[in-house]
């Protein structure tokens, strides 16, 4: 088990560039076998080494190919972290019955369990916090009250923070019908080019965006090339996140994208996943 992971909750759209682009519209990040949005653990890797001090980046993150031909080290070295990409562990979803609706799937509380929570009860479909009895109106969907099942123990699956405190609408769906819905409230954002005389110059695109009030996580742990620092490379990443609580990743930051609240799991919820 690895039990180190950070969490982000997001505070705005956050879009991390895809690997093709369809048509006019921009993509983001997906994974190759599910589809679903995430965040590279590359883009996550550098967002920290550059908020790392210069006395310890390279002790962390190791060197890059430009300070070896730059002259300063004379071999490439390995840093004593290791970062793991960050997927969705709760996506808000528009309902008009209840305002907003975090969805979730047993594949992704399942993958989130491996991590943190081995133990822990993955819930059956459909499994709700919200008051059965009459249904459920989620974006072009409707659940009925007789699909709903309550589910009891729903905090062992929220993550302990300040910024989760508002988690209190949840349901988990069928894996392909949460994929559907999480494609579906995606940001989209047109972009149009104008010209000196504010006109529009050319054609224009569509943008993605993981939407604000997302919950992420992604693990991270100690390379072998530690070389029995382990206790000290863990103090400096809690430290190097105490000082950086909020953090931007991906791109597009001159428009106020990709701002997070991130902080360390602790033990609490696998020790909920237990009792």
């Amino acid at each position: 088990m690895i039990s180190n992971l950070v969490y982000l909750y997001l505070i705005s759209p956050l879009h991390t560039g895809g690997t093709t682009q369809e048509g006019n519209l921009l993509g983001i990040a997906r994974e190759s076998h599910t589809d679903l949005p995430y965040i590279p653990s590359s883009t996550i890797r550098g967002r920290l080494r550059a908020s790392t001090s210069k006395e310890e980046k390279t002790a962390l993150w190791g060197n890059t190919i430009d300070d070896v031909t730059g002259g300063t080290d004379e071999n490439l070295k390995q840093g004593s972290l290791w970062i793991g990409d960050g997927s969705i562990l709760w996506l808000p979803v528009p309902s008009l019955s209840h305002g907003v609706v975090w969805v979730s799937s047993p594949m992704l509380l399942r993958r989130w369990a491996r991590f943190n929570a081995p133990t822990a009860t993955i819930p059956n479909e459909y499994s709700t916090n919200l008051k059965t009895g009459k249904p459920v109106y989620l974006k072009d969907a409707i659940l009925k009250d007789t699909t709903l099942q309550a589910w009891k123990d729903w905090k062992t699956f929220i993550p302990t923070n300040a910024s989760t405190q508002g988690l209190e609408r949840l349901l988990v769906l069928p894996d392909k019908h949460c994929a559907t819905l999480i494609q579906m409230s995606l940001w989209r954002q047109v972009k149009i080019k104008l010209n000196e005389h504010k006109t529009v110059d050319g054609g224009f695109r569509y943008e993605e965006a993981i939407p604000p009030d997302t919950v992420m996580y992604f693990p991270w742990g100690i390379t072998s090339q530690a070389n029995g620092q382990a206790s000290d490379a863990t103090q400096k990443f809690q430290k190097l996140l105490g000082k950086h609580s909020i953090l931007q990743i991906g791109g597009q930051e001159s428009l106020g994208r990709g701002f997070v609240q991130q902080w360390m799991a602790t033990q609490e919820v696998e020790q909920g996943a237990n009792k």
